[in-house]
């Protein structure tokens, strides 16, 4: 089996993916008002099955439910919708009242798909919650103590606890518990009082980067989170501050836990970073592209051999870009067999961590 599967899109960004149950389809966006739907017809090939129009502005999130397959997206136009087929298989949109004065920015459904989050550029976070009698989704907002964007966001396995990471350079865990549609949940290490909106834990230290990305581990007693200044940062339950490991690469954009013990962090590197939770930190293990092993590749042509010239600070390049990915991974998400990423050269690649494990006999997962 290989280790990686590559699929283009398009040759423009994209700026934020979800796949269906199966995977045999993905929504996406392209950096537009549009979200595209596309169907696997085998071998990484992709046909374009239907566009959904109903955004002014760039769709700036996506999220695909596995079990109700509802469709939630949310952009810069302060707007978001979820999308559902009716019984002639066309996709229809419901409205959701998030009541923002500034663009959304992330969107993710609760595990169990009963509600979502919104993260926005207003300094809030909307849970939103169907009210089937004016057939539309409403929200309730947390807002203290956040003091800038929210740009990314990963929910608890519990369905109640919510991590947030801000551009105020802090990651913090809220409780989302909605009497109106929830029974009340159990104490977990992360704290008891489960009100909304009570702040369970803020991490960070105030300095170094904004939160691009940060992710629960499968059990929901672990949390990770990247920055901006290229960290990965650790904190474990009943902990009071996180543990930061400063690594040498480019800044990160995304990260999830691919195992109990293992953690991908991607970004401007265009290569899938593996960090190993040795103890109470994260010590770099490898890379998931192995760019060392290849003999060659093409000539950089266009932006590409631009960005190569810039970032190496010469006015002539002969170096070729080795990795599969060949511009910024902008996000990843976890899959059944592994994690999928998502970059601005428009590709999606799906890799396989059983195989990667294999290829590099160090990697620990």
């Amino acid at each position: 089996m290989s280790a990686s599967l590559q699929s283009q899109f398009s040759t423009r960004p994209i700026s934020c993916f979800s796949f269906n149950a199966d995977r045999s389809q993905v929504a996406l966006s392209l950096n537009d008002a549009v979200i595209y739907i596309f169907k696997h017809t085998g071998a990484g090939k992709w046909a374009k099955t239907d566009e959904l129009r109903e955004h002014t502005g760039k769709v700036t999130g996506v999220s695909w439910a596995p079990k109700s397959n509802q469709i939630v997206s949310c952009g810069a136009d302060r707007n978001a919708y979820v999308w559902k087929k009716n019984n002639e298989g066309v996709w229809k949109q419901v409205m959701v009242l998030i009541r923002v004065q500034r663009g959304a920015i992330t969107v993710k459904w609760s595990p169990q798909e009963n509600k979502f989050a919104i993260g926005t550029a207003a300094r809030l976070i909307s849970i939103c919650y169907y009210e089937a009698v004016n057939n539309w989704w409403v929200c309730k907002h947390i807002k203290k103590p956040i003091r800038s964007s929210v740009l990314s966001l990963s929910w608890h396995p519990n369905n109640i606890l919510l991590a947030a990471g801000t551009s105020d350079f802090k990651c913090r865990v809220f409780s989302t518990y909605l009497k109106e549609i929830e029974e009340k949940p159990a104490a977990t290490s992360w704290g008891k009082k489960m009100s909304f909106a009570n702040l369970m834990g803020e991490f960070g230290v105030g300095v170094g980067g904004w939160i691009h990305g940060c992710s629960f581990s499968d059990d929901g007693e672990r949390l990770a989170f990247v920055g901006h200044d290229s960290s990965v940062s650790f904190v474990q339950g009943g902990m009071e501050s996180s543990i930061v490991t400063r690594s040498q690469f480019l800044p990160f954009t995304d990260c999830t836990w691919i195992s109990a013990n293992a953690l991908v962090a991607v970004g401007f590197d265009c290569n899938p970073m593996v960090f190993n939770l040795q103890g109470d930190e994260f010590v770099f293990s490898n890379k998931c592209d192995d760019t060392e092993k290849k003999s060659g590749g093409s000539v950089l042509s266009g932006r590409a051999m631009f960005q190569a010239m810039d970032r190496m600070a010469t006015s002539t390049s002969s170096e070729t870009i080795k990795t599969k990915h060949k511009n910024t991974i902008l996000s990843v998400a976890r899959t059944a067999d592994g994690f999928a990423t998502a970059g601005a050269d428009g590709q999606i690649i799906q890799w396989n961590i059983n195989s990667l494990a294999s290829k590099f006999s160090s990697m620990k997962l």
